[in-house]
This record gives structure tokens, C-alpha cells and sequence, in this order.
């Protein structure tokens, strides 16, 4: 499980790893407010996806007053932001960090993972941090420790890192209680992943956590029910899909669409737009889906809060009996406890009884005959929704 740079932050700071004062914020008001409160000028405005290399991509942003960071703010929240590690997709910005700008003399790295050829905790630490570790021609040469787990980390091994970081004196301490703090943090919380990448150095002397990543191993998340309770609902929809084998992508419409086969799916959208619509998601459901299957992809498009009403089409046949998608479509909406206006074209193998187990499960649903009649109306009744 992946969880946000501010959460990972508030997380890292009780284990006295030194951040930067800031706070998170999800409109434009909020964020103006949240630089307000820390005063004085300079600001960074940070989009929070659960991704890397934001700052190459437009997602961190340096602004002056409180008046910018609002301005600022209010171009992130709602856009889309594609960076190297979002795997070719655009990732939804749903709040922004709003952070004290700090100017950097010297950037490091320091992070922690699981070496799992050696069962070993690692600790790395490089002289050069941000964008430039493990570039090609840069000396980033990274230093791994493997912390002996019946000894655990000591003092003398959390200074010689921080000695290997080229700190001395003062900052060699904090960095070596910050190396500490990583390690306690990552064994207490069963991390899978802790990375500061970069660990600043700043021009007035102090050493800071410019930004911060951490990753969980779900088997223990058991153990860590405020951990699990960061999960983002995002990345909740994610591993639906991979554990029920639907493919699903988010778009910025208010239509949601749950269909049975790809090039149906498209056909759809296509249709929706040309009738002046707007799709939210993109959601392809097998023709061998299953009842938990399909479940679980209508209650992904539930969970949507642009949704405002929603499109299923679905064409039955011999594997796929529209009487089974019924049925999985009334459990959806029972689990997701939300009514949305909902379209419904049945067409195919036990058409008329799936109908009507909808209407006994006491699902409110239109019925349509034709993939024309129910887009025209799902298109209008999502257009009422949004007003």
C-alpha cells in the first residue's frame, strides 16, 4: 500500500525525521488559508498522486503569498498530472501539500526497503539526492547498510551513515537521529518501502525531508489500522481491479459506463459523446465475467463522486447471462449504499427476467431497447444530476 508525501510526513515527523512546516488542502480557499496560518512568504504547492518525479511534470510549484498559493492551487486541484512514473496514465489531482519553501545548498538520499536475497533490513544513503541519483555520469554512488535484526540499528552505525553523507559536527547528529528514525519507523510500521529523496542540507544549516514516500506491506496492515485507514480510495479501486480482472480507467466526465467487451465499451463512449455527454471512466468487464466480478466493477463506478448518473450496457450471452449481471448489479448498489440515476440496456440471453429481478431486488432503474434510446437518456438525466 502507497500512501501520500504528507502523509508519509506526518507519519516520518513522530519518528523525529525534521520536515518542512505544511499542511494539506483540498480546494483553492483551503490552501490560501493553510499559508496564512504559517505566515511569511514563500511557498511550495505540491500535487499529491501517488507517483514520483513531480516536479519534472508541473506538479511542485514555488509561489510567493498566500494569494498565489490559492491561484496556484486552484490550477492543480481537479487536473490531471503525467509524470515517468504514473506508467503512461494521468493521475487525478484530489489536494494539494502546501509547504514552507526552503532553499537548498546540498541534496541527499537516504531511504530503506526489505532486501529480500540477504532477509535484511536495508539502509541506503547517497551523497547526492532528487533527480540526479542514479543518473548516468553524477557520482551517486549509494552506501547500503543491512542492520542485523536480533541487534537492531546502534548509534555507531546511524553516525558512520551520516559521516558517509559528508556531514559533520551538528548536522551529522540529526542526520544520524534521522537515519534512526527512518529504521524505527519502517520496523515498527512493517514499511515496505521509506525513501527521502532529496534530504536537503538548507543554506541556513538545517537538514530536512523535502519530500517523502513510504510503502506498507499489505499482509501486516492488519496490525496498523490508522496505517490502512490512509489507503487512498484510488488506489482501493486498483486492487479491485486486480483482484477481480476488470479493466477500468478514470476520466474526467459524469457518466458512469459499465459495459461487457472492449470495443462495446468504446462504441458507448463514442455515442455518450456525440449525444453532448461526458464518460467518467472508461470500465471493460470480460464476457466470462463473473457475479463477483461484475460486483465489483459497478461498485468501482458507485464509488465515483463526480458520478452523476450511470450507463450499463451489456449484451448476454451463452457465458454471460444478463439474469447473472442483474443480479451482481443489485448487490453493487445494496454494498455501495448509493443511488444514482441509472440506465440499464439488456440485450440478449434472459433480457426480460433480468429486468425484473432488478425491479424485485428494488433497484430504481430506467429500461432501455437500444444503445441510442439509453445513452440520449442517461445524457440527460446526468445533465439534471449535475446542475
Amino acid at each position: 500500500m502507497n500512501i501520500h508525501e504528507y502523509q508519509a510526513k506526518s507519519l516520518l515527523g513522530g519518528y523525529g525525521v525534521p520536515v518542512p512546516d505544511g499542511a494539506v488542502a483540498y480546494t483553492p480557499q483551503e490552501a490560501q488559508r493553510v499559508a496564512e496560518r504559517m505566515g511569511g512568504h514563500g511557498f511550495a504547492v505540491k500535487a499529491q498522486i501517488l507517483a514520483g518525479a513531480r516536479g519534472q511534470a508541473g506538479g511542485v510549484r514555488l509561489v510567493t503569498t498566500p494569494a498565489d498559493v490559492r491561484e496556484c492551487a486552484a490550477g492543480m486541484l481537479g487536473s490531471s498530472l503525467t509524470t515517468a512514473q504514473t506508467g503512461g496514465h494521468a493521475a487525478r489531482i484530489g489536494r494539494v501539500y502546501v509547504e514552507r519553501a526552503v532553499d537548498p545548498d546540498r541534496e541527499l538520499y537516504l531511504g530503506a526497503v526489505v532486501d529480500r536475497a540477504r532477509g535484511r533490513v536495508a539502509l541506503l544513503t547517497s551523497r547526492q539526492g532528487g533527480s540526479r541519483i542514479g543518473q548516468d555520469g553524477v557520482e551517486s554512488a549509494v552506501a547500503r547498510l543491512h542492520v542485523d535484526p536480533e541487534q537492531g540499528l546502534i548509534w555507531e552505525q546511524a553516525l558512520d551513515l551520516a559521516l558517509g553523507m559528508g556531514l559533520d559536527g551538528n548536522l551529522a547528529q540529526v542526520a544520524a537521529r534521522t537515519v534512526r528514525g527512518v529504521h524505527d519507523a519502517f520496523m515498527e510500521l512493517d514499511a515496505s518501502l521509506i525513501e527521502l529523496n532529496p534530504l536537503v542540507v538548507t543554506r541556513g544549516g538545517e537538514l530536512l525531508a523535502l519530500d517523502a514516500k513510504m510503502s506498507f506491506d499489505d499482509n501486516a496492515l492488519f496490525r496498523h489500522k490508522r496505517i490502512a485507514d490512509l489507503r487512498d480510495p484510488e488506489e482501493e479501486h486498483a486492487l479491485e481491479r486486480t483482484r477481480h480482472g476488470y479493466n477500468y480507467l478514470k476520466l474526467d466526465g459524469n457518466i458512469g459506463c459499465m459495459v461487457n467487451g472492449a470495443g462495446l465499451a468504446m462504441a458507448t463512449m463514442d455515442m455518450i459523446h456525440h449525444e453532448g455527454g461526458r464518460p467518467a471512466n472508461f470500465l471493460d468487464v470480460p464476457p466470462a465475467a463473473s457475479r463477483e466480478q461484475i460486483t465489483a466493477a459497478f461498485r468501482t463506478v458507485l464509488g465515483d463522486a463526480q458520478v452523476d448518473a450511470a450507463l450499463v450496457n451489456v449484451v448476454g450471452g451463452g457465458i454471460t447471462r444478463c439474469d447473472v449481471v442483474a443480479d451482481a448489479l443489485a448487490s453493487a448498489v445494496q454494498a455501495a449504499g448509493r443511488t444514482l440515476p441509472l440506465v440499464v440496456r439488456f440485450e440478449g440471453t434472459n433480457r426480460d427476467i433480468a429486468r425484473g429481478s432488478l425491479r424485485d431486488r428494488g433497484v430504481a432503474f430506467e429500461a432501455a431497447d437500444s444503445l441510442a434510446q439509453a445513452v440520449a437518456r442517461v445524457v440527460v438525466l446526468a445533465a439534471a444530476g449535475a446542475a
